[in-house]
């Protein structure tokens, strides 16, 4: 059952919403793109290993925007900065290999799925944050696996790029949950 407890939460449900729905498509559409890819790096798969945390930094200032009413932006802010460091570190990164990119990918799967984690608990009165929460966990248990795996005796970039799928689908639960939450039931 959704509650609505404090004014604002269906106006940034209905906002939620439509990012969440943007950002399922968007990591679905990238890791398809990308996992032909996965093998080897070159200037396009480093271009998209960047622009995935800059769709984060995008989102995560929407969702901030959003999230005025309801209080809960200074953690969406901080996820700004980490993702920013993150696309520098991926561009850093893809020029060193893929364990470098591996390593760079893991840290920021941690941190993001920390502070996703938290978000999604502060906000879960308003509803259809249980897969938000789950997802940051998720996230944070990843990111140790890729960091780990960078030390393989021949590292992939597959898991990392598949990681986005189950995050995808995450955010599509959370967009369908957040329906009630925005129609203020």
């Amino acid at each position: 059952m959704t509650t609505v407890a404090a004014p604002g939460f269906s106006t940034t449900a209905s906002a939620l919403r439509r990012l969440y729905f943007v950002r399922f498509a968007f990591a679905i559409v990238w890791a398809l793109v990308m996992i032909p890819l996965a093998k080897h790096l070159n200037p396009v798969t480093g271009t998209l290993l960047v622009v995935y945390p800059l769709v984060d930094v995008a989102a995560a200032i929407i969702d901030a925007r959003a999230s005025r009413a309801i209080g809960t932006p200074s953690l969406l802010y901080v996820n700004v900065a980490i993702s920013l460091l993150a696309a520098v570190g991926l561009a850093v990164a893809s020029t060193s290999g893929i364990p470098a990119v591996l390593r760079v990918w893991g840290l920021w799967a941690i941190v993001a799925g920390l502070l996703q984690l938290i978000v999604g608990v502060t906000r879960r009165k308003m509803g259809g944050q249980w897969p938000m929460i789950i997802s940051g966990g998720i996230s944070v248990l990843a990111g140790g696996s890729f960091i780990a795996g960078a030390s393989a005796d021949n590292p992939v970039l597959t898991n990392a790029i598949g990681y986005a799928i189950p995050g995808a689908i995450f955010f599509l639960i959370a967009a369908i949950r957040l329906g009630r939450a925005a129609k203020g039931n």
